[in-house]
């Protein structure tokens, strides 16, 4: 491996299960070290005010003892029950007691504890003496005369309770946390199990495999997300499904105009004649816009099929598009001999739908009218009509010639073809390509396509009928 290409290789990305731990986890022991600081603080409030009250009421057992005889103050404990009143198997226990003057009654002297603050009769303080820390209270008593006691422990015992609170708080409080991290990565990798699976899944799928993937949906963001890729690979099954249409479509109907176009060419070569040749390309130009129509008529097809579903509707006014549509045929059906015409133009008439659309179904169905639509009887000039009207509150758009038209059978046999959109079928074998892509469009306008005879029963009559708005 080439060590340039690994070191600036990306690195990997974390997994959404580590990731969602992270999240978890972090916020939460954060949380819990707070709450643990919290606990060892009110902890410690309560144990230095347990200890305190202790050391206070040591202080007034001392107090206790001290009598005035004759206006002089007297202790009345010996040193050895002072031992057993102040007694304690951790703490060293200093104290004193002093007369008004200061001087030293009884007990340590040279205690370096604060006197209590104004209008109060004991005060709490931390002290040094001999080397030591200590937790000291002088309290200021009046009978039987003015006297104070000095008070002061170490605080080993409790600075021993503090840490054994610590230590087991922290302890129980981190096995909690390791217990749920424990259980939260494995719900959590319970919870993406269906989602590792569909991952899976589509890992192993082949590239031509669009059928819509399995999902044990478990949440309702799982539901969704395989609603979602099952949704697009419908959108690509049927992209892959107008491809091949297109291809078979762009076979089948190209094969007659190039093998014509092809014959043509052959034949002019072989001609010395200039004339011939002259007849020749003029025969090759018409054969290449024959080709050139029904390229663009697959497109039409193929873009048809690419954007079903994805088309915003709109309003669209009909007789507008229709007038519009109507004047931009009209010199090709003089040129050609066609009476082209609209009816029910004369009032407003409004659908939901696609403009684009529309204009296409008009430009494919009078474009079918102008070249199949031509009488068989010479006498019979031709005519391609366009009507709106309205049945029964649906709005109708109708083409009209009066050509050949077709059987019932056969206008029978297209539109079963068109509904059930088989795949493979050609749609322009023996119809021409028009009234395919009308169909389709039909279908993506959510209109109906019906096919009948014309006026008196001939022609044909091509018509759309929209639901009302």
């Amino acid at each position: 491996m080439n060590p340039v290409a690994a070191a600036g290789a990306p690195a990997p990305l974390p997994s959404l299960r580590s990731r969602l731990l992270h999240h978890v986890l972090g916020p939460l022991a954060l949380t819990w070290l707070a709450g643990t600081v919290v606990s060892v603080l009110v902890a410690g409030g309560f144990t230095q005010r347990a200890f305190d009250r202790s050391l206070l009421d040591d202080a007034y057992a001392v107090a206790a003892n001290v009598r005035s005889v004759d206006g002089a103050l007297e202790f009345a404990l010996t040193s050895r029950e002072v031992k057993a009143v102040l007694f304690d198997q951790v703490e060293t226990v200093y104290f004193a007691v002093l007369r008004p003057n200061g001087s030293v009654l009884t007990g340590n002297p040279g205690l370096p504890v604060p006197p209590p603050r104004d209008d109060d009769a004991y005060r709490f303080s931390d002290i040094r003496f001999e080397g030591q820390a200590l937790r000291a209270v002088r309290l200021q008593l009046e009978v039987p005369a003015a006297f104070e006691v000095l008070m002061a422990q170490t605080t080993r015992g409790r600075s021993a309770l503090l840490r054994s609170v610590l230590l087991y708080s922290v302890v129980s409080q981190a096995l909690l946390l390791l217990g749920l991290a424990a259980w939260l990565r494995r719900a959590i990798q319970e919870e993406l199990r269906p989602l590792t699976a569909l991952q899976q899944a589509l890992d192993r799928r082949d590239a031509r495999d669009l059928a819509p993937v399995p999902v044990q949906a478990s949440t309702r963001d799982l539901q969704r997300l395989g609603t979602a890729v099952n949704a697009l690979l419908a959108r690509v099954a049927q992209g892959v499904r107008a491809q091949r249409e297109f291809a078979g479509n762009v076979a089948h109907e190209l094969r007659t105009p190039l093998a014509g176009i092809r014959a043509l060419t052959n034949y002019g070569l072989a001609q010395k004649e200039p004339a011939v040749w002259r007849e020749q390309l003029g025969a090759i130009v018409h054969s290449e816009a024959r080709a050139s129509h029904l390229i663009d008529q697959l497109l039409a097809l193929a873009l048809a099929d690419e954007v079903r579903g994805d088309l915003p509707r709109q309003t669209v006014r009909l007789d507008e598009l229709v007038r519009q549509t109507v004047l931009q045929f009209l010199r090709r059906a003089d040129a050609a001999g066609v009476d082209l015409g609209a009816r029910g133009l004369d009032r407003t008439v409004a659908v939901q739908g696609q403009a684009l659309l529309i204009e296409g179904v008009l430009n494919n169905l009078i474009d079918n009218a102008l070249r199949y639509g031509v009488p068989t009887a010479p006498q019979t000039p031709p005519s391609v009509t366009v009507e709106l009207s309205r049945l029964a509150g649906q709005v109708v758009l109708s083409v009209l010639d009066n050509g050949p038209g077709l059987t019932a059978e056969q206008r029978q046999h297209l539109l079963q073809r068109w509904a059930q959109g088989r795949e493979g079928e050609r749609l322009g074998q023996g119809a021409g390509l028009g009234l395919g892509i009308v169909a389709r469009y039909a279908e993506l306008l959510e209109a109906r396509l019906e096919l009948d005879a014309g006026p008196q029963g001939v022609g044909l009559c091509v018509r759309l009928v929209f639901m009302p708005l």
